[in-house]
């Protein structure tokens, strides 16, 4: 059965941050994932995560002004010696919070930039993260998202992030496969998953149109589920989505994955 972690950016919008911890707990989530730590003391967030008996799943590395509107510094020509920097950060907090797997955003190509640059930067700064990380035990993902939310995302396709990770030399470089973002993109869902499955190393989830929770749209989420268990997929799902109508009161579709257990 998938193992839920609930994405604390999106869900329990109503609760102060630490809040929605011990809160996803008592709704059978068991671990969470977010856009960023680091306005928080690690130490903090980790008394949370053991009172209520639930695990780190994935976050970001430090990702630049995310209130003022960016997304990410990969791909940034003039942040590479900030996103260096922000290693040895991610490596801390990941530490304190026992996460073994963060998310590193390739940001907005900026207005009149060459994608081809945005392509050599971004692939300099993982060949810098990625043994690194992997010398502290974490996995690196990059994470492509749909062009409708994020109109210059610089990576947005399954095919763009292959490219890239062809120009990275470590082997601790895998893709965040989220559906919703490749359910706009791209489509044909399941057979790219199967075919990436050895390089995807973490998954998120959404239904389209709406970003709301699995069974408001069009994806088949229990046909996929049950793709993700035929082909034992072992990491975490990651709930990234809208809540239509309140997050607990909106949980039906998780109880049956729950009941299973």
């Amino acid at each position: 059965m998938p193992k839920f972690a609930a994405n604390l950016s999106f869900l329990y919008q109503d609760l102060p941050f630490l809040g929605r911890i011990g809160q996803a707990a008592r709704d059978g989530f068991g671990a969470v994932e977010y856009v960023s730590p680091y306005e928080f003391d690690a130490a903090e967030i980790a008394a949370a995560l053991k009172t209520a008996g639930i695990k780190q799943a994935l976050f970001n590395m430090p990702a630049g002004n995310w209130a003022g509107g960016e997304r990410g510094i990969g791909c940034l020509p003039d942040r590479v010696e900030e996103f260096r920097s922000g290693v040895a950060t991610t490596i801390a907090y990941a530490h304190a919070l026992n996460c073994r797997t963060v998310n590193c955003l390739a940001g907005l190509a900026p207005a009149g930039s060459d994608p081809t640059e945005l392509d050599r930067v971004f692939i300099d700064n993982l060949n810098y993260a990625a043994p690194r990380l992997a010398d502290a035990g974490i996995d690196l993902v990059i994470e492509p998202i749909n062009r409708r939310d994020m109109p210059a995302f610089h990576l947005s396709t399954t095919d763009h992030a292959e490219r890239i990770m062809a120009g990275v030399s470590s082997p601790n470089l895998k893709i965040q496969y989220d559906f919703y973002h490749m359910q706009i993109m791209q489509g044909d869902l399941v057979p790219t998953f199967e075919r990436l499955q050895h390089r995807i190393g973490h998954v998120q989830i959404a239904d389209n149109p709406g970003r709301n929770e699995p069974g408001t749209g069009e994806i088949n989420y229990p046909f996929i589920f049950g793709v993700l268990d035929r082909l034992r997929y072992a990491g975490w799902v990651g709930c990234e989505y809208k809540p239509a109508a309140g997050t607990t009161s909106g949980l039906g579709w998780m109880k049956p994955y729950i009941q299973e257990r």
